[in-house]
């Protein structure tokens, strides 16, 4: 009996659940709404989960820094116009905003995209939500330290985008329908 046998059998039905994962994302992808309704639902349920077990404190915190992070990458453009280092693909010049109805418009890119940032929030939050079920994750803590410094480092991470999106009447959830416009 060869020693490759199980190793080649275990590699066959993980890349048939792959495919088959894959196809069901694939089959997602058009349907925005019931996708982060979804979520949503798997959010709300770990979130009561939380409230009425009154523990893995340590878990929502983990969760909602991972979400922050995930955000931040949304909203925020690939290129991004107030850093001069960037530069434009096509002609090597620093990239900017028009300024003027004359000057090209150039599409906002994002660093992550929507239906990439959904399949990372939904995977954070169902892993977070299996998590919450095991006592191993129930470390005990002081929460509302955590939510205190949770707030901090939203306010900190977020200044610069606030300012960026309010400087260029930037609007995340416009999905692609914002016109740009330096003031």
């Amino acid at each position: 009996m060869d020693s490759t046998e199980p190793f080649a059998a275990v590699t066959a039905q993980t890349s048939k659940i792959s495919r088959i994962y894959q196809s069901y994302l694939d089959k997602a992808t058009p349907y925005v709404t019931y996708r982060w309704i979804g979520t949503a639902t798997v959010f709300v349920a770990f979130a009561l989960r939380i409230i009425f077990a009154q523990g893995w404190y340590i878990v929502a915190y983990s969760l909602g820094i991972y979400l922050l992070n995930l955000f931040l990458a949304f909203i925020s453009p690939k290129f991004d116009p107030s850093l001069e280092s960037d530069t434009d693909m096509e002609d090597g010049q620093p990239s900017a905003l028009p300024t003027k109805n004359d000057q090209e418009f150039k599409p906002f890119v994002r660093r992550l995209p929507e239906f990439k940032f959904w399949h990372a929030a939904t995977r954070a939050v169902t892993i977070a939500f299996l998590c919450c079920w095991s006592e191993i994750f129930n470390l005990p803590v002081f929460w509302p330290v955590l939510v205190v410094y949770w707030l901090i480092l939203v306010f900190l991470t977020m200044r610069r985008q606030i300012q960026s999106m309010i400087k260029y009447r930037y609007v995340p959830w416009d999905f692609g329908k914002t016109k740009y416009s330096a003031k």
